[in-house]
C-alpha cells in the first residue's frame, strides 16, 4: 500500500503544478483616481479648460478634503486667466471676461491673481462703449443720405446720361453724400469715352462743396450695362 500512496500523491501533486503553471496571472486593476488625475493632467496640457473643469469636479466630488488637487485647480485657474489675456490682446472682451470669470470661480481666494486682467478688460469695455458712442454722434452729424444706404458696402446709382437734367439732379445728389459720407466712387460705363466728362462733372461738384476732398475715382468700362456709379463709404 505504501508505493502505491506515495505513487497517487505524486501523481495528484503533479496535476497540481501543471494547473498552477497553465493558470495566467490575474492583471492588475489599474487605480481609477490615479487614470483620472492623468487624464486631468493630459487635458490642462492640452489647453482643454472646459474638459479639465470638468474632470476636477469629478474628483473634487469624490474625494472633497484631498489637498492635493488644490494645485491642479491653481493650474486650471492660471490657464483660464492666461486665456483671458490673450483674447483681450486680441480684441476679445467678451471672450476675455468668460474666461476670466471661470478663474475667479476656480481662486475665489486669491484677487491679485485676476486683478490686473479685470482692469484692462474693463478699460477695453470703456473704450469700445467710447467709440460707440463717437460713433452715434457722427453718425447723427451727417445729413441724411440722398441716394446711398450709409450702412451697405456700397450702392449703385443708374445715371440717367439721356436727360440732362435729371443727370445734372443726379450727380447733385451724389457728390453730396461722396463729402458727408467719404465715399470713393466707381464710374462704370459701356463705353470709353463716357468715363471722362461723367468723372470731370462729379469732380467739379465735390469740388465746389469741399476742395480740399480728396476724391477717388475708379474707372470700369462694362460693355453689357449702363453708365452707372458705385459709392463706398470708406472705412474708418
Amino acid at each position: 500500500m505504501k508505493p502505491f500512496a506515495s505513487r497517487y500523491l505524486l501523481l495528484v501533486a503533479f496535476l497540481l503544478l501543471g494547473a498552477c503553471q497553465s493558470t495566467p496571472p490575474a492583471p492588475e486593476v489599474p487605480d481609477a483616481r490615479a487614470t483620472a488625475i492623468a487624464q486631468l493632467e493630459q487635458s490642462l496640457a492640452s489647453n482643454e479648460l472646459a474638459t479639465a473643469e470638468g474632470q476636477l469636479a469629478a474628483l473634487q466630488a469624490q474625494s472633497p478634503n484631498d489637498q492635493s488637487l488644490e494645485q491642479y485647480q491653481r493650474q486650471l485657474a492660471e490657464a483660464y486667466l492666461q486665456r483671458s489675456q490673450i483674447v483681450l490682446q486680441k480684441g476679445d472682451v467678451n471672450a476675455a471676461a468668460t474666461a476670466l470669470s471661470r478663474a475667479r470661480v476656480l481662486m475665489p481666494k486669491a484677487p491679485a491673481l485676476t486683478g490686473g486682467v479685470n482692469g484692462a478688460i474693463t478699460e477695453a469695455r470703456k473704450a469700445e462703449l467710447e467709440k460707440a458712442e463717437a460713433a452715434l454722434l457722427a453718425a447723427a452729424a451727417k445729413p441724411q443720405a440722398k441716394v446711398i444706404d450709409p450702412t451697405a458696402e456700397s450702392t449703385t446709382v443708374a445715371l440717367n446720361i439721356t436727360d440732362s437734367r435729371q443727370l445734372r439732379r443726379q450727380l447733385d445728389a451724389i457728390a453730396a453724400d461722396v463729402v458727408n459720407y467719404q465715399c470713393d466712387v466707381s464710374i462704370q460705363a459701356p463705353r470709353t469715352q463716357d468715363y471722362p466728362w461723367l468723372a470731370t462733372l462729379l469732380s467739379k461738384r465735390v469740388k465746389k462743396l469741399d476742395p480740399d476732398f480728396d476724391l477717388k475715382i475708379e474707372r470700369q468700362i462694362l460693355r453689357h450695362i449702363p453708365a452707372q456709379m458705385v459709392l463706398a463709404p470708406r472705412k474708418d
